[in-house]
């Protein structure tokens, strides 16, 4: 089976938005500039019927057999049309870790960043298509499964962060059946103590809410700096957090390093990581307690699998982050639980992310079930789809 070409598609069709109640934004690493950190530009989020518009990926073959993933980027979809489509032209399309590794060697700067995030977009799609291709879940190729229910922990990104609002969700998330929480920080160190006090009353009151033995989590996307990320690992750490997710970026290594010596408080990062070789420097730094590359940035599936196993050697759990779902559920699907013990379900968003998919994945009593169905497991459930 040979790869005929590498497309990128427009699919368009309609959705349903669930109305969400009010929200706030997560901190950003810009928010030390005054009109930056002004912006609430995550408080309202459209509802009811509409229009939903994605991109996917495309690997087409000489036979009826096609690979999909998406939605994808807008970026994504300029380097896999320029760059990585004419270096996979012709090749087996089958051998997803010899093209996994070609695509790695196809540019300069082709091993971090927006080009990895190309990368990876194509390696799922060439997972989907040897699914499809041998009749499978893409789970079953990588040897599993070891489980066929996966623990999602929810993830609140964009609900508000006002203490009786956040507690009122967090209690009622719970009774959803979810194992466990993430919450999301809004204020960094333009903010002051007053913005560092505000931080720790919502983790506060989430945590009365839950009670005191259930994993909650909590996420500061980089915002931070050494100084504040110190200050509040000390505040945090009466609330027993399961981890402190990206208090500081991922390349500044020394700095966590000064943290994790700082801290009770378990770190993660990852999401922001690309390759098993940034995950390794990482890793021998000891200073973080959870990874979390995403499959649809760090290289792939192929990838993910090779972190998951480096992790392992090192007795450090890998929890994807849940940019997107299927690619991480199968992974999660086919390792054990000690080395991936949760996907991310990010409850406001996975709407979106799955709009013109058949079928919709959702958590069950807290529970996402593997997919049955060959490949990553869904088709486009469109009313039009086009070439970009």
């Amino acid at each position: 089976m040979k790869v005929t070409d590498v497309v990128v598609i427009r699919a368009t069709g309609s959705i349903d938005r669930p109305v969400w109640p009010e929200s706030d934004r997560q901190a950003q690493m810009g928010d030390i500039y005054p009109d930056a950190n002004a912006s609430d530009w995550a408080r309202s989020r459209p509802s009811g019927r509409g229009k939903a518009s994605a991109l996917y990926v495309e690997v087409r073959t000489d036979t009826e057999h096609v690979g999909r993933f998406g939605p994808i980027e807008e970026e994504q979809a300029y380097i896999v049309g320029r760059f990585l489509a004419p270096g996979l032209r012709g090749r087996d399309a089958l051998a997803t870790e010899e093209l996994s590794d070609r695509m790695l060697r196809m540019h300069r700067h082709g091993r971090s960043g927006l080009f990895m995030t190309g990368i990876s977009v194509v390696d799922c799609a060439l997972w989907d298509l040897k699914g499809k291709a041998w009749g499978v879940p893409v789970y079953r190729l990588l040897g599993g499964p070891v489980r066929r229910e996966v623990p999602a922990y929810a993830s609140m990104l964009g609900h508000s962060i006002d203490p009786e609002r956040a507690a009122r969700v967090a209690a009622k998330t719970r009774d959803d059946g979810y194992s466990a929480q993430k919450w999301f920080f809004r204020h960094g160190p333009a903010d002051g103590p007053a913005g560092a006090r505000r931080n720790v009353e919502m983790i506060a009151a989430v945590r009365e809410a839950v009670g005191p033995d259930y994993p909650i989590m909590a996420d500061a996307f980089m915002a931070w700096d050494l100084p504040y990320a110190i200050d509040m690992v000390r505040r945090l750490e009466p609330y027993a957090l399961t981890w402190l997710e990206e208090p500081l970026p991922p390349e500044r290594i020394g700095e966590f390093i000064r943290l994790k010596a700082q801290s009770r408080v378990p770190l993660a990062t990852g999401e922001h990581v690309y390759t098993r070789w940034q995950v390794r420097e990482l890793l021998e730094s000891g200073a973080i307690d959870y990874v979390q590359t995403d499959p649809d940035w760090c290289g792939g599936i192929s990838e993910l699998v090779k972190i998951c196993s480096l992790c392992s050697a090192y007795g450090v759990p890998v929890v994807a982050h849940g940019h997107s779902l299927l690619p991480a559920l199968h992974v999660a699907a086919a390792q054990p639980s000690s080395v991936v013990p949760w996907v991310e379900y990010l409850l406001q968003h996975q709407t979106e992310k799955q709009a013109l998919h058949n079928p919709v994945y959702t958590p069950r009593a807290g529970m996402l079930f593997a997919p049955e169905l060959p490949g990553l497991g869904f088709e486009l459930a469109a009313d039009t789809v086009a070439p970009d």
